[in-house]
């Protein structure tokens, strides 16, 4: 008999959500073509655009640590563009994921167009907004210029993926907590 935790589940709804996601960036960033900027304020010109492949400027400042939670989890309290939000660390997730609240705290508003992307989620499609951050930082930990997606709905929390960790030099996990190493 197979026993499935409430956490259990969202983790892997969450973890194939991330595959899809991967399978969508790798598809688009390996085909034809220019990526167009997207119609947008002026107030917004520098956080939301569609995104191109990062600079692959390395992360700078010094390591941070980030202590497991007690639902498994390991949360951080992101700075992003400047402001705190709190994200779920997944390294399966391809680029980071913002609620739409995370993203209008952020001060990026994505026009209707801007949903051009469809995410898989444990809820189902979800159209989502590709963007791109200025800075991204957990402690002392921070990455310039990260690809992003704000989604319409379906995702409970934001998520610190691998378009922020894989710019990193190195992260371990250990049973208690996770190192982020610039």
């Amino acid at each position: 008999m197979i026993r499935l935790s409430a956490s259990s589940v969202a983790v892997l709804g969450l973890a194939m959500a991330a595959s899809l996601s991967a399978a969508f960036w790798l598809n688009r960033l390996s085909g034809p073509g220019e990526a167009q900027a997207a119609p947008q304020a002026a107030s917004q010109a520098a956080s939301l655009a569609v995104v191109a492949p990062a600079s692959a400027a390395p992360a700078t400042g010094s390591a941070a640590q980030v202590v497991k939670g007690a639902d498994g989890h390991y949360w951080a309290d992101a700075r992003i563009d400047g402001r705190a939000v709190r994200v779920m660390i997944d390294t399966g997730a391809t680029v980071v994921a913002l609620t739409m609240d995370d993203a209008a705290r952020l001060g990026v508003v994505p026009n209707e167009a801007d949903f051009k992307t469809t995410v898989r989620t444990a809820s189902g499609p979800v159209p989502a907004a590709p963007v791109r951050l200025k800075a991204v930082s957990v402690g002392r930990a921070e990455v310039r210029d990260v690809d992003a997606l704000v989604l319409q709905d379906g995702l409970p929390h934001s998520l610190l993926g691998m378009s922020y960790l894989g710019r990193l030099s190195a992260f371990e996990a250990t049973p208690t907590g996770l190192t982020l190493r610039p």
